[in-house]
């Protein structure tokens, strides 16, 4: 009976029918705050919240929705940095580690330096990526300023577009059936021309490299000593 309710508490529609609004923030911030959250339904629950906003007898009216899920994406994610910053390296390095160790840490490192305002904000969109983005932020240094903007602003983003699709939107099956791959496609879409300059800039490098002039061979002076010989 409690696995069939634990179970039952990880669909969307099951989950705000049997705690509401509390258990849509709670799911918003253990999936975004804390390493545990993957299981949880994040995009379907906030669109699917949205939906049932616009029942004519809401568990919450919209603009309810649209002030505190943001609200919970936020302080999630200031929870995940805060992980990051303080135990990172115990996290990364835990015998246990083995698709997220001290690889992938030092590989996180480089990547936050070169696309973390992007990271931080894109990573709202994309399932597990939401969850392990801040806690890889603060363990691979960023600058708390940094993040603190673009979890806002990602926050603000995920935390009123997704339920206002789905207050909109959720009469159209199809858009209700297939909000993750929807909303993974617009990620995609919105970062391709990074990839694309990104794979222009390593065709380049090889080819500068190349056409790089030949140097010079350096003359060598020879002394001259009275008896005519010549010395290096």
């Amino acid at each position: 009976m409690n696995v069939a309710l634990g179970l039952g508490l990880l669909d969307a529609s099951t989950l705000l029918g049997t705690l509401g609004l509390l258990g849509v923030l709670g799911a918003v911030v253990i999936e975004t705050g804390l390493l545990v959250g993957f299981v949880l339904p994040g995009d379907s629950l906030l669109f699917t919240a949205g939906v049932f906003a616009a029942q004519s007898h809401p568990f919450a009216p919209l603009w309810l929705l649209l002030l505190t899920i943001p609200a919970a994406a936020i302080i999630g994610d200031q929870l995940g940095f805060l992980i990051g910053r303080r135990a990172g390296d115990a996290v990364f390095h835990r015998p246990s580690a083995t698709r997220i160790g001290p690889k992938q840490l030092e590989q996180s490192r480089g990547f936050f330096d070169r696309y973390g305002p992007r990271t931080i904000l894109l990573a709202r969109f994309v399932p597990v990526a939401r969850t392990i983005a801040p806690v890889m932020a603060g363990a691979s240094g960023m600058r708390y300023r940094t993040f603190a903007l673009y979890n806002i602003i990602g926050g603000i983003a995920w935390g009123v577009g997704v339920p206002v699709l789905g207050y909109l939107l959720g009469g159209i099956a199809f858009v209700r059936g297939h909000i993750e791959v929807i909303l993974i496609v617009v990620v995609l879409v919105s970062i391709l021309p990074l990839l694309i300059n990104g794979l222009r800039a390593r065709h380049r490098q090889p080819a500068r490299s190349t056409n790089r002039p030949a140097a010079r061979p350096q003359r060598v002076i020879r002394d001259v000593d009275p008896s005519g010989a010549t010395h290096p």
